[in-house]
């Protein structure tokens, strides 16, 4: 995709880059907010995807490496190294023992990029509470807008197909990333109780957490609208998860809120009864009565786990799954997803993942791959355990959302790149929790990493 980015004045750049360079955390902002640009049609086929989040998110990892460089942040902590290194390293024997080691070369890129690189430059860009809720507030305003759009897709019957009506919310990405807009808005969601929580006590902005209460309020129903199964599961877990970590009381009177909410939204007002119910409904009949994508999703975990058997110390190379799938498949999966609205019309779009996270590291890198996964993940979700500050539960939630949601997902699309902010911002927390008190300053000051 060719990205046509306006010419700025020669003294907007001399005053931007100074600031960049003092304050990095506004790139990480930056890359967030650009997941909202429009990407337009794209070939789900293709080897790459870039998009304006993508190019921001490099700019930041190409100002961090000149910033190590030069001195201006502490050096990499040996666990924090260990522990990204371990990604690339498995990302890396896993290429070179591929299957076709040529198309491979392009996973073990994206999957540094994702998991690796844009990270660890979000790490050393957050060098206080400052910087932190900066990007925080990235994740709520993209929901916003997100949501926005989503409630008027669903309102005005302008959303992709669902059930055969264009009801469906998807924001600005379309019916070929059916997904990015419930992520992105559960993301902010999150972000915003989180951010309301912390300022509970002496002490706290009030009218910042009415703001942030009343954002997380409105982004249920373009929640719930998505009829994204997913999205809800992984919100109702994170949030219960921020709650119980808060105020356990919080939870009961979050969940009395909550069902006050459904009732009057769906039983008084209607706003997608029966979808929703429907969708509702079908969570419950995943394994006695799957419908045909849950029973897809079985398949496809099958199919990985054929292909991890194998190739069970290496696997078969990032990218690989789409070429080994049909060879390993059940005669019974799907071609295809289906895909419409008002601009693609109808579309039949492959099944070229496992649609789980763990399964795709599994079957294309193999044990040594889904050890160095689960070391990552272990460790930022007990560093994130370790402390209850407001910021500090935004990362625990946002990363248990993650986490969750890559049961039945996996990384590809446009929102991609906030699974690495996501895994940056986790970083900082688990790491700032073992290093001590949050510094409640905004002096740009750097903390250990």
């Amino acid at each position: 995709m060719d990205l046509t980015l306006p010419a700025l004045p020669r003294p907007t750049l001399r005053r931007a880059l100074p600031a960049l360079a003092d304050r990095p955390s506004l790139l990480a902002a930056a890359t967030v907010l650009l997941v909202c640009v429009p990407a337009g049609e794209k070939d789900v086929t293709a080897a790459v995807h870039v998009t304006a989040a993508d190019v921001a998110s490099l700019a930041l990892v190409a100002l961090t490496a000149v910033n190590l460089l030069r001195g201006r942040l502490p050096a990499i902590t040996r666990t924090t190294g260990v522990l990204f290194g371990g990604i690339a390293a498995a990302a890396a024997v896993a290429t070179v023992g591929s299957i076709d080691p040529a198309t491979s070369l392009t996973g073990f890129v994206r999957l540094t990029q994702v998991f690796v690189l844009v990270p660890v430059a979000v790490l050393c860009a957050l060098r206080d509470r400052t910087d932190q809720r900066l990007v925080l507030g990235s994740f709520v305003l993209a929901a916003l807008i997100q949501g926005v759009v989503g409630a008027n897709q669903y309102l005005t019957r302008t959303g992709a197909s669902y059930t055969g009506q264009p009801i469906r919310a998807v924001g600005t990405f379309g019916a070929l990333d059916i997904m990015a807009m419930s992520t992105v808005v559960s993301y902010g969601l999150l972000a915003a109780l989180a951010l309301a929580l912390g300022e509970r006590g002496e002490g706290g902005n009030a009218r910042l957490r009415r703001a942030m209460f009343a954002a997380a309020a409105f982004l249920v129903l373009p929640l719930a609208v998505s009829f994204s199964r997913g999205s809800w599961i992984a919100t109702g877990v994170a949030a219960t998860v921020l709650l119980l970590r808060a105020d356990a009381r919080l939870l009961v009177r979050g969940a009395v809120l909550g069902l006050a909410a459904a009732v009057v939204l769906v039983g008084g007002l209607g706003l997608g009864a029966s979808g929703v119910t429907e969708r509702l409904s079908s969570i419950g009949s995943v394994s006695a009565a799957p419908d045909q994508s849950v029973s897809d999703r079985y398949d496809l975990w099958a199919t990985a786990g054929r292909i991890w058997q194998d190739h069970p110390v290496h696997g078969a190379g990032p990218k690989a799954f789409p070429e080994l799938r049909d060879s390993h498949a059940p005669l019974r999966l799907s071609s295809g997803s289906d895909a419409a609205d008002s601009t693609i019309g109808f579309q039949r779009e492959p099944l070229l993942s496992p649609h789980n996270m763990y399964f795709l590291v599994l079957s294309e890198q193999g044990l040594i791959g889904i050890t160095a996964y689960a070391a990552l993940f272990l460790a930022l979700l007990l560093g994130c355990l370790r402390h209850r500050r407001g910021t500090v539960l935004a990362a625990l939630a946002l990363l248990t959302w993650v986490l969750v949601d890559f049961l039945y997902a996996d990384i590809g699309g446009t929102t991609t790149v906030l699974t690495s902010v996501v895994l940056g911002l986790a970083a900082r927390a688990a790491l700032q929790g073992a290093a001590g008190p949050e510094p409640a300053g905004s002096d740009g000051r750097a903390m250990p990493l």
